[in-house]
């Protein structure tokens, strides 16, 4: 055993206060040795935290990026996808205001996976990535980024693994009890009369050790209701046209809406820790969260070029450099007045235990069983109004728009009230989703001439998801008396995971459709109004605004499924099974070269995947109805992931670590089910086929990568480092849209009930193939003002910048964007804490990126996504650290999220003229106590 040498990485430790049980194997004495030689400073509060971070990213084999929480729920941030965020080379999405999809060096949140404890976590959405803002931040003690893994790691992504970690009671040594409560308000108020612009968030937590520290809890119960407002403009798109020989385009359309969202959140965290005695390691932890988020949407769709108005020639404005209309007037123009809400209620839970046991003093033995689950209902209602039901029906409007400058979407100019409820009533104009399926009902219009109701006055999605994994892992670690490998362990696991969808969606029928106005409409009852919603923003002022909820559950509407003459719904309806088996064995370098230590570790990882799928083929028959067949497959694949991790100490301070790694990222369940839709039509397709089949694949298999990463590291200061690396990946395979053909022959034609004569039908689905290269650098560095004089002591900053480049090409050799990458982002972060004081703020930067964003019943879309910069500030004071000991224990906070007010801004198309979405969400404020006990 090498002899241990004091250095800066042992005060690092002992400032930080969590190091002296991570090096006492090594030479404890030698520690307390070097206590006394040197006066420690211990920090606490965010600096702590800071310190903390520094040491896991030090310490760690692998190349990592951490946050660590100087207590159980004071993580930086209300968000652990904020938190994350700040770390170099990784950014996020927001959706609804807040950050909630996670993205690694470029590559989206469904190419990484995501652990809670080492193992791996269920999703609410219809891929593998996680959505964040399932999780409380408040009860997690860290979050470790790993951007190379080693053959131990239990999951497996090209992008890297996100490790949430619970606390570990016995790591505390101490009795916590403590409350946190904050208190939380938009600077919007309420854009909708019945929504909520307040919420309140609370944590309790105790940790605990008993009989001389053999056994300890940790028990966090936490709640909140979260408000959210926003003001979105978004588009239908826009449609071009040439005229002289100039190509221009124009707004189809327009859907315009002000959203409250209240997310409540109640979540409970137990962890049993037990070391009874020095062979036998036992921890046990459970998390539940219990997820319903509440979304009120008013606004009003203007149809424009896709409308029934016609355009005023002498109102229309052009830029001359795109060809883009930028105003307009359109004249006898009809809207559809919404009114529409959406309920999301998801329940998780997660246990796992942990069991270590040394055999002997070379040997240890350890058992891992887990088991996650969650249930996820949407259920997204619309509701329709406007002057009249159907089809140039009731009195129209003159509408004209005026885009702003700045990519903020569009301002109107119309002439109707649209806040009158003796004017706007309940039912479907425009006559959307015509469809005869709906019923057999007739009516009189103003002419008493008959018409039949083919008419939806609104729609329901109530999509449901599962989703479950079961594991289990069995390892071993020996220790070597070698010069060169100090350990071999390997290990065995097995995985079940199996996640479901059933999509369905109900058109809405006003029951009663002839009233005695002659609109066909419904006035709204006096005890479902609550009045009117703002559209000043848009410049369409005030509109109705009622319970439709309320008048959906007091049965004003009929329901019809859709998926009895829609075959999407069976498309989008599905079951995906997998059994992941892996070994892996692994040695653990730590070694001498020149002088220098090396550590590190190499190993192999085997991963064999059984997948299971099952759906259906769907079709329509001679009267309208689907026809459901049954649809099941079985696919197979394995790979072997090498990896390697070396870091070489310089010296005391200076560090060199490479990594590399081959990964593999495992295709969407979306994508690879078994459900298709076949369709056959009257016309030929541009291939001469009358057959096509749209669906998933059953057949895809993982994306493909390897990836190195070479980083220099400079711990100068225990509250201090800077690193420079570059990083390279090498993407081997990839998944794209594709079109094929395959052969029919036999299948009926369920229209006809007879086999067609061509049997060649076009098929649309994912493959796997193409390639390329993705390759980029990141910078980081954590400063303490203390370096440049003693009286800034206590000042700092924390700062990361990340290029990235990439030259990929789809299986058609085509040039292809990957999803979530932003050539540039950014992180900063100055603070302050001292005598009680704490202040940080802090920005997120990210250039333009490819997202996915939710479309029509909840499928994801792609579209362009402008880049954005994102200020949060943060005000805290702790009375105890200012020496007030009678408040000894109580701190104080403000956070201001998005300081500057930045919008979520996407295009349709390449013109930036061309706003898909527009949305503010203003600015959030955030009053919060915590006492510790």
């Amino acid at each position: 055993m090498s002899t241990f040498k004091p250095s800066m990485l042992t005060l690092a430790l002992v400032t930080a206060g969590v190091g002296n049980y991570a090096i006492a194997a090594e030479n404890e004495e030698s520690v307390k040795s070097e206590q006394k030689k040197v006066e420690v400073v211990e920090v606490r509060g965010f600096r702590a935290s800071v310190v903390k971070s520094i040491n896991t990213k030090r310490f760690s084999s692998e190349v990592v990026e951490s946050i660590s929480a100087e207590d159980i729920g004071k993580l930086p941030d209300s968000s652990i996808a904020e938190s994350i965020a700040r770390l170099p080379g990784i950014t996020s999405q927001r959706l609804d205001g807040r950050s909630n999809k996670v993205t690694v060096r470029g590559f989206s949140e469904n190419e990484g996976a995501t652990t809670l404890n080492g193992r791996e976590q269920v999703s609410i959405n219809d891929n593998r990535g996680v959505e964040f803002d399932l999780y409380p931040s408040e009860i997690m003690s860290g979050v470790t980024v790993y951007k190379t893994p080693s053959a131990s790691l239990e999951a497996e992504g090209i992008a890297g693994v996100i490790d949430m970690q619970t606390v570990r009671p016995l790591s505390m040594g101490e009795r916590v009890v403590q409350v946190n409560a904050l208190y939380e308000k938009s600077d919007l108020g309420k854009l909708n009369p019945d929504a909520d612009d307040a919420g309140l968030r609370g944590t309790f937590s105790y940790i605990d050790q008993f009989a001389d520290d053999k056994f300890g809890i940790a028990f966090a119960l936490t709640t909140s209701s979260s408000p959210n407002q926003e003001k979105r403009w978004n588009s239908w798109g826009y449609p071009e046209f040439e005229e002289n020989g100039k190509q221009y385009s124009v707004l189809g359309g327009a859907k315009p809406f002000v959203r409250s969202t209240t997310l409540e959140r109640d979540s409970a965290m137990f962890v049993f820790e037990a070391a009874p005695n020095d062979k036998l390691s036992l921890v046990f932890d459970a998390l539940y969260i219990d997820f319903k988020e509440d979304k009120i949407l008013r606004g009003i769709e203007i149809p424009f070029a896709w409308g029934q108005g016609t355009i005023n020639p002498q109102s229309v404005s052009v830029d001359e450099a795109t060809g883009f209309i930028t105003s307009a007037t359109t004249e006898g123009q009809r809207v559809v007045v919404r009114n529409d809400y959406e309920s999301k209620e998801a329940e998780m839970q997660a246990f796992g235990l942990n069991a270590t046991y040394e055999l002997s003093d070379t040997t240890t033995l350890e058992l891992d069983i887990s088991h996650s689950n969650v249930e996820n209902k949407i259920w997204s209602l619309e509701s329709y109004s406007g002057t009249g039901r159907g089809d140039s029906r009731g009195a129209a409007d003159n509408i004209g728009y005026t885009f702003n400058s700045g990519n903020t979407g569009a301002q109107f100019t119309h002439e109707l009230d649209y806040s009158d409820f003796n004017l706007i009533k309940i039912g479907g104009p425009l006559s959307w989703g015509a469809s005869s399926a709906l019923n057999d009902k007739y009516g009189t219009n103003s002419d008493d001439h008959p018409f039949k109701n083919t008419l939806q006055d609104g729609f329901i999605n109530a999509p449901v998801l599962e989703d479950e994994i079961n594991s289990l892992k069995l390892a071993a670690k020996h220790a070597l008396e070698s010069d060169f490998i100090s350990s071999v362990e390997a290990g065995v696991s097995y995985k079940e995971r199996e996640k479901s969808k059933v999509s369905e969606g109900y058109f809405m029928t006003l029951k009663d459709f002839s009233f005695p106005d002659n609109t066909g409409l419904l006035e709204v009852p006096e005890q479902y109004r609550l009045g009117t919603a703002n559209l000043d923003f848009i410049g369409m002022g005030n509109m109705i605004a009622y319970d439709s909820r309320a008048m959906v559950a007091d049965g004003y509407f009929s329901l019809l499924a859709e998926s009895l003459t829609d075959t999407s719904h069976a498309a989008r309806t599905w079951s995906v099974s997998e059994e992941v088996t892996a070994a892996f064995v692994q040695a653990n370098i730590d070694a001498e070269v020149a002088d220098m230590p090396l550590k590190g570790n190499f190993g192999l990882r085997y991963v064999k995947t059984d997948v299971s799928t099952k759906g259906a083929k769907a079709g329509v028959s001679d009267s309208g109805q689907v026809v459901l067949e049954d649809s099941s497959e079985n696919h197979d694949y394995s790979h072997l992931l090498p990896s390697l991790n070396l870091s070489l100490s310089i010296d005391d301070e200076q560090m060199l670590r490479f990594g590399y790694a081959k990964t593999i990222s495992r295709p969407k369940m979306s994508d690879m089910n078994s459900s298709v839709v076949r369709t056959y039509k009257d016309t030929p397709d541009d291939n001469g086929n009358n057959w096509e089949i749209t669906g998933g694949n059953p057949k895809l298999e993982p994306k493909e990568a390897d990836g190195f990463d070479l980083t220099y590291e400079n711990y100068y200061h225990t509250e201090g480092y800077f690193s420079a690396g570059v990083f390279y990946k090498d993407l081997k395979t990839w998944i794209f849209d594709s079109v094929t053909e395959e052969d029919l022959s036999g299948v009926i034609n369920p229209k006809t009930g007879e086999v067609p004569a061509n049997p060649t039908a076009t098929r649309k689905l994912k493959v796997n193939g193409g390639g390329g290269n993705l390759w980029g650098y990141e910078a980081a560095v954590t400063f303490p003002f203390s370096l440049i004089h003693d009286s800034l002591e206590g000042f700092g900053i924390i700062a990361s910048h990340t290029r990235i480049h990439q030259d990929v090409e789809d299986h058609n050799g085509n040039e292809y964007e990957l999803p979530g990458l932003s050539e540039k982002v950014q992180n900063l972060t100055f603070f302050y804490e001292n005598h009680g004081f704490q202040f940080r703020t802090s920005m997120r930067k990210r250039s333009d990126f490819k997202g996915e964003v939710y479309g029509t019943g909840f499928k994801t879309e792609q579209v362009d996504i402008l880049g954005e910069t994102i200020w949060d500030a943060q005000l805290g004071y702790d009375f105890g650290e200012a020496g007030i000991k009678s408040l000894e224990g109580l701190t104080l906070s403000l956070q201001v999220q998005n300081l500057t007010e930045e919008p979520f801004t996407s295009l349709s198309g390449d013109n930036a003229l061309q706003i898909r979405d527009y949305q503010d969400y203003g600015r959030v404020f955030l009053l919060g106590a915590s006492y510790k006990f």
